[in-house]
């Protein structure tokens, strides 16, 4: 008798603690992401204050690359607790670009970074986006990159004369460590894949970066490929669209182009999160998708991709757009380098679920 009263208050007690995670989990009042025009200049300089203060922080021990490319340097251990958040990307480059972990790990990704802008430098808002569609037509003298105020404006194009490091806004003396110390760089430009011509994943090599991220382009990705993940991704991550479309037009640092005074640097994706505007770049990117996945009930829980990038031929890519086998499920754990506890797929797949609480507005 006393045995099946034990067990009777333990199951219990099991029953409640349960109860107790699932409402610590719940998201009752989800913060909302707004475009960075539509933010005070109080609120933009509040962002910018929290980025710059994480590059007064040091690098962490924890920072524990995973893959260590040869297309890398290694650890900088004089570098700064933001340039982490870099290399975290650089040595995961292979793992979440054209695989399956494309948008759900960036999707984690703007989560910590926004965390760790909480808890280390105080902020108290929420992720910024950068609406890019609004300014397909003319970027480079979009007002977003108008604002040279060395408190709350995010600055305007490089100096050629100098690298193109930018000169202006509150970024004029944004040091970064990878893949070589120097200022931030900007570098407009419209047609960034002449140099791929005659790369067969790039067919279009005199097309201008501005057409793949237009109003109607936006509509088209969202509206599209109806309980199609990997269609959708495909379409909006192709060598020539929207994601790397910003990235490429925007130039300098946010395209992987190479520093004045680096040495052995092979330019790519990999350090893109030296920029700012990377942070407010993605969060774009997952908007589209927030805004996908809402768009018909087939989209939400829309999944399918796998671990292993395959860019070496035109077939490989066409076959395995987003990653070959092993094949990713949404209990695959997302790599973390150590710098934050590791995360499933299906942990970021619904932005207000409890890991996450945000909405777009």
């Amino acid at each position: 008798m006393f045995g099946l009263k034990f067990r009777a208050i333990w199951v219990l007690i099991l029953v409640l603690l349960n109860v107790a995670f699932t409402f610590a989990a719940r998201c009752t009042k989800p913060s909302i992401r707004r475009e960075w025009r539509s933010l005070s200049t109080i609120e933009r300089a509040e962002w910018i204050r929290a980025v710059k203060c994480l590059t007064s922080l040091p690098h962490t021990d924890a920072l524990t690359p995973l893959v260590n490319p040869p297309d890398i340097p290694p650890v900088n251990s004089s570098s700064t607790f933001y340039d982490d958040f870099v290399y975290m990307h650089m040595d995961l480059n292979t793992h979440i670009h054209f695989t399956g972990l494309f948008l759900p790990w960036h999707r984690w990704y703007i989560q910590v970074y926004e965390t760790a802008l909480r808890e280390k430098c105080g902020f108290k808002g929420a992720s910024p986006y950068w609406d890019w569609s609004k300014d397909a037509a003319d970027v480079e003298h979009a007002s977003i990159f108008r604002d040279p105020d060395s408190e709350s404006g995010l600055g305007g194009f490089g100096d050629p004369s100098l690298d193109y490091t930018v000169t202006n806004g509150a970024f004029f003396d944004f040091m970064v460590a990878y893949p070589s110390p120097h200022i931030l760089r900007r570098n407009f430009t419209l047609q960034p894949y002449l140099p791929f011509a005659g790369v067969p994943i790039f067919p279009e090599p005199e097309k201008t970066a501005n057409t793949s991220f237009t109003k109607s382009e936006v509509h088209k990705m969202v509206n599209g490929f109806v309980g199609d993940f990997q269609g959708f991704q495909k379409y909006f991550e192709a060598p020539e669209g929207a994601h790397g479309a910003v990235h490429f037009i925007v130039g300098g640092d946010l395209a992987g182009t190479c520093p004045a005074n680096s040495v052995n640097c092979i330019p790519g994706p990999t350090f893109s999160a030296n920029e700012p505007m990377f942070w407010l770049h993605h969060a774009m990117v997952d908007k589209v998708w927030f805004e996908w996945q809402r768009a018909h009930p087939s989209n939400f829980w829309s999944f399918k991709g796998g671990s292993i990038q395959n860019l070496t031929s035109v077939e490989a890519y066409e076959t395995y757009p987003n990653g070959m086998p092993p094949m990713l499920s949404f209990d695959s754990v997302m790599p973390a380098e150590g710098m934050f506890s590791a995360s499933t797929i299906r942990d970021v797949f619904n932005t207000t679920g409890g890991f996450l609480c945000y909405e777009y507005e």
